[in-house]
C-alpha cells in the first residue's frame, strides 16, 4: 500500500524507489545506519558485533549481532535486494553457530567491536550487565534462546513461506519490511514488521508454545518426571516440577516468608524468579503493570513464563507477586534443595513419584 502526501490541494502518493536506485549500498550505509540505530529493526537490543564470524572453517559473517533484555542473542540479517535473497538459511546457519555463546565469550566479543568502533574506553562486561539488569553473569540464563531479526527492502513468497513455518515449529523470526520512497532526492523508509504482524505477535508466540509443548509432550524430549511434595502435614502426589516449586513458594509466603527470601533461595534463577508491582491487582492489571514497570527500567516482561493466572498470584504487603514458571533440570534440583535447607522449620521434603 503507498505512503501519501496531504498537500495543501490534492493527496499524492509518495514515490517509491529502491535501495540501488538511492545509491544506498548494505554494509556501507543501510549496516552503518542501522547499528546504531538498531532500535528501527529490532527494538530492546544492544548490538554487540558487526561482521561477526568468529567460527573455524567458514567465511560466513553475521551482518549484525545482538544482545535482547532477556539475554536472548539476536541474530540481524540486511538486505536492500527486493525478494531477500536466501538470508532466512543464511540466518539459521548462523543462529546455530552462535547458540553455544556464553556471557564470557559475549563480552569479549563486545569489548572488540567498541575498540572497532571507537569506543575502547567503554567497559564491555559493565555494560552488558547493565543493560541486562544483572549483578553478576548467569550462564544459566544467558543465551536460552537465538532470535533472528531479518531487515530487507522485500521478501519474496518462498522466504515467508519459510519463515511462517519456522515460526510454527517455534523459533522466534521475524521479518521488518523497508521500503524506501524519494521525496525531492530526499530518502525516507517506511519500516513495517510484517511477519509476525505486530497486532498478533504475542498471540502467534502463545500457539507457538502450546504446538512446541505438544510435540515434545508427544516425543518425550523433556524430562517429565512428577514428584510427591510434602509441605508440613500436607503430602502432595504426582506434581509436575513447576507446579511443586510454585506450591513451595506459596506454603512459605502463606506461612509468614516473604517473597524475596523465597526468591533468594532459588539458585540460579533468583534474580527472576519473582515480579512484582504495587497494589493487589487482578491479572489482567497485573500483566500491564509489569510490563510498564519493566519498561521503565528498560526491559520486558513475558507473562507467559510465570504464574499469571487469578489463583496464582500472591498478594501481601500490599503488593502482587508472580512466581517464575520456567523451571527443570540442574535448576530446579538445587532451588528445591536450597528452600529445603534454608527453612527447615516449615518440613519440606520431596522425591520423585512412584
Amino acid at each position: 500500500m503507498p505512503i501519501y502526501e496531504f498537500a495543501s490541494e490534492d493527496i499524492r502518493p509518495l514515490s517509491r524507489t529502491t535501495f540501488s536506485l538511492a545509491q544506498l549500498r548494505e554494509r556501507r550505509d543501510l549496516q552503518r545506519l542501522l547499528r546504531a540505530n538498531i532500535s528501527v529493526v529490532a527494538p530492546d537490543t544492544l548490538v554487540i558485533a558487526e561482521e561477526f564470524g568468529d567460527w573455524d572453517e567458514s567465511r560466513r559473517r553475521i551482518d549484525l549481532l545482538g544482545i535482547d533484555r532477556n539475554a536472548n542473542l539476536v541474530v540481524i540479517e540486511l538486505k536492500r535486494t527486493e525478494d531477500g535473497g536466501h538470508m532466512d538459511l543464511q540466518s539459521i546457519r548462523y543462529a546455530a553457530m552462535v547458540s553455544t555463546m556464553t556471557f564470557a565469550q559475549a563480552a569479549d566479543v563486545f569489548a572488540r567491536y567498541l575498540a572497532q568502533t571507537g569506543n575502547e574506553a567503554r567497559d564491555a562486561r559493565a555494560e552488558l550487565l547493565d543493560f541486562l539488569g544483572w549483578d553478576e553473569p548467569d550462564d544459566n540464563a544467558f543465551a536460552q534462546d537465538v532470535r533472528i531479526v531479518l531487515a530487507s527492502a522485500e521478501f519474496s513468497r518462498e522466504l515467508t513461506t519459510s519463515v511462517l513455518w519456522l515460526i510454527d515449529r517455534g523459533i522466534d523470526i521475524r521479518c521488518v519490511r523497508l521500503q524506501p520512497y524519494d521525496i525531492d532526492g530526499r530518502i525516507l523508509v517506511d519500516v513495517q514488521q510484517i511477519i509476525p504482524l505486530r497486532e498478533v505477535a504475542d498471540y502467534q508466540v502463545r500457539v507457538s508454545e502450546k504446538k512446541r509443548k505438544e510435540r515434545e509432550a508427544r516425543t518425550g524430549a523433556r524430562d517429565r518426571t512428577s514428584y510427591d511434595v510434602i509441605l508440613g502435614d500436607r503430602t502432595l502426589k504426582g506434581l509436575a516440577k513447576r507446579h511443586a516449586i510454585h506450591l513451595v513458594f506459596r506454603y512459605l509466603v502463606e506461612n509468614g516468608v516473604s517473597p524475596e527470601r523465597v526468591a533468594e533461595q532459588c539458585g540460579p534463577r533468583a534474580n527472576r524468579a519473582l515480579v512484582s508491582v504495587q497494589g493487589e491487582v487482578n491479572s489482567e492489571d497485573f500483566i500491564r503493570l509489569a510490563r510498564e514497570e519493566r519498561e521503565k527500567e528498560g526491559r520486558g516482561f513475558d507473562p507467559i513464563r510465570y504464574f499469571c493466572g487469578e489463583d496464582e498470584l500472591v498478594h501481601i504487603g500490599g503488593r502482587t507477586y508472580a512466581f517464575l514458571n520456567q523451571w527443570g533440570g540442574s535448576d530446579w534440583m538445587q532451588a528445591m534443595a536450597n528452600l529445603r535447607d534454608a527453612f527447615p522449620n516449615h518440613r519440606i521434603a520431596f522425591a520423585p513419584s512412584e
